[in-house]
This record gives C-alpha cells, sequence and structure tokens, in this order.
C-alpha cells in the first residue's frame, strides 16, 4: 500500500502548498482521493500516469477538495482517454462537471460514470476481489464523507521447497496454489497450509477529511491500519473548530486513540501557521504514532 499526498493543505491558496488530493495505491488499483485546485499538475510532477487512474472519491463539493476535477476530466479527453472513469460524491456531482463541459463545449470521448452519495450511513460504494471502499460519514458545513478501503485476504502462495521435499510434480502446483490438499503415490494426504504460505495480512485506510470531531465514526475505522485526519488547528484556536465544523490535531488524535489505529497522519492544516511541527507535537500528547502529511510526501506501508 503507497500513500502519495498531492497537497494536504486547507483552502486559502499560497505559492508553496495545495490543497487536498492524494492517491492510494492499493491491491493494483491507482485511487484518487480528492481533487482540489492543481491536483493534475502535482500528479504529472510526481510522474503519476493518468492512465492508471479508473475511480475518483470526492469527500465534498467544497473548492479546495473538487475543483481541480473539471480540468482533469478534460485533460483525460486530451490525452485521448478512452476508459471508463467511476466518480464518487455528493450528489450534485454530476450536474456541476457536465454544467461545465457543457458550456466549455468540450464533453467527453469516454465514459463518465457518476456514484453520487446521499446516506448519512456508511455504505459500500465499491467492491471486487481484491479491496473494498466504504464511505465514513462526516461532520462539515455540507454534506460529507470519507473512504474506508479495505484490501480483502489474498490468496496462499506455493512453498517451492516443501512442495520438492514430498516429490510433488510441478503438474500440480496449480491445485495447490487454488487451495487443494495433495495426495501423494503412498497414500498420505498433504494438507494445503502444510504446502503454502499464509497471505500477507490485509490492510486498511481511513480518509477523513474534513469533519468536525465526530466520535461517532469510531466504530467505523476500529482497527484501521492508516487513518488519515484533518487537523486544521491547534489548541490555540480550539474555538473556531466548532465553528468552522474541523478538528484540532489533538481532537485528531483522540479519535484515533478510540479507534486502536495503527498510524496517523494528520493534514489539512490551516495555512495561517508557519511550520506543521506543532500539529505532531500536540497530538502526540495523546496518541503515540503520529506522521504529518506534506504536499508530495509519500508513505509505504
Amino acid at each position: 500500500m503507497k500513500l502519495t499526498i498531492l497537497g494536504c493543505y486547507a483552502a486559502t491558496p499560497r505559492t508553496m502548498t495545495n490543497p487536498t488530493s492524494q492517491v492510494l495505491e492499493i491491491k493494483n488499483h491507482m485511487f484518487l482521493i480528492d481533487c482540489g485546485e492543481g491536483t493534475q499538475v502535482q500528479l504529472r510532477k510526481h510522474k503519476i500516469r493518468f492512465s492508471k487512474i479508473n475511480h475518483i472519491f470526492i469527500s465534498h463539493l467544497h473548492g479546495d477538495h473538487f475543483f481541480g476535477l473539471p480540468g482533469l476530466v478534460s485533460t483525460f479527453r486530451l490525452l485521448g482517454r478512452e476508459a471508463e472513469m467511476h466518480i464518487y460524491g455528493p450528489k450534485g456531482i454530476k450536474e456541476s462537471i457536465n454544467l461545465l463541459l457543457k458550456l466549455g463545449n468540450s464533453y467527453t470521448n469516454y465514459n463518465l460514470v457518476f456514484h453520487e452519495l446521499t446516506s448519512k450511513d456508511s455504505v459500500l460504494v465499491y467492491e471486487d476481489d481484491k479491496v473494498s471502499v466504504e464511505t465514513i460519514p462526516l461532520k462539515h458545513r455540507v454534506y460529507t464523507n470519507g473512504f474506508l478501503f479495505k484490501e480483502k485476504v489474498g490468496s496462499r502462495t506455493l512453498n517451492v521447497e516443501v512442495a520438492n521435499s514430498y516429490g510433488i510434480e510441478k503438474c500440480y502446483f496449480q491445485n495447490i496454489k487454488n487451495g487443494k490438499d495433495i495426495i501423494l503415490d503412498d497414500g498420505r494426504t498433504i494438507e494445503n497450509k502444510e504446502l503454502t504460505f499464509d497471505p500477507p495480512i490485509p490492510k486498511s485506510y481511513a480518509f477523513c477529511s474534513d469533519t468536525a470531531y465526530k466520535p461517532d465514526i469510531v466504530p467505523i475505522i476500529k482497527d484501521v491500519d492508516i487513518l488519515y485526519h484533518e487537523a486544521t488547528f491547534l489548541e490555540e484556536q480550539a474555538a473556531i473548530a466548532p465553528k468552522t465544523r474541523h478538528s484540532t490535531a489533538k481532537e485528531a488524535a483522540s479519535i484515533a486513540k478510540q479507534a486502536n489505529v495503527g498510524q496517523l497522519i494528520l493534514g489539512h492544516y490551516s495555512t495561517r501557521y508557519k511550520s506543521i511541527e506543532p500539529f505532531k507535537v500536540e497530538a502526540s500528547e495523546i496518541f503515540e504514532h503520529v506522521l504529518l502529511a506534506d504536499d508530495g510526501k509519500e508513505f509505504v506501508f
């Protein structure tokens, strides 16, 4: 699992920071999560192939989280994209994107599939044989969802050394990979678990931005491996957080602790701060495993 932060700062623009957008590579998928202004430039900068993105998840319809989407959709057209693109986001996202494409006479030559979300409960929005994606209902000034990405348990892998020690011919290797036991010529049955390695433990990633402190999301993200949680404010501006429906670093850490997550990544910092290091200092008072997101930073788990 690899996470590339394209942008992780709040709405006010600056020359050296970008609004929210990130790419999650998981089980041979490349998911784009939020698409603030400048996202496609950041994708180019970090040499992420546009053609590998087939699913885009938008948390809410505030500009710093989706104003980069119309440009990206148009660029896919210029690049001659043919594969369909799936966009998951709040109701209204289809109308907004299609209106801009209509006014600019720039309809795509590939299929745009919109999955508009309205549920206030956690729902499954994507699933295949390798990964699933569920919503995390958040508390912001408009309808907002986070997203929970979960790997599925993979297949067991063949232990060639053990198979050879039993004299098992290669023609039976595929059956072993498919989970079957093997009966030897002398009648002994060798169980599949002896001939294979356990699959890697599946990982999970939760994206939560933007939101006020909302402890009722804890059951949804319980024991998640990595939690990205917004931390717009430090404690000195804690009084602003409830009014703007944002969180402080300490509140993000409290959510991480209650949910027993493996690792907390902070982001969505207000641009009023000259340094992001104090966010880690404050969060670490409550939760030990804290990392700071920053534009261009990569995390490999």
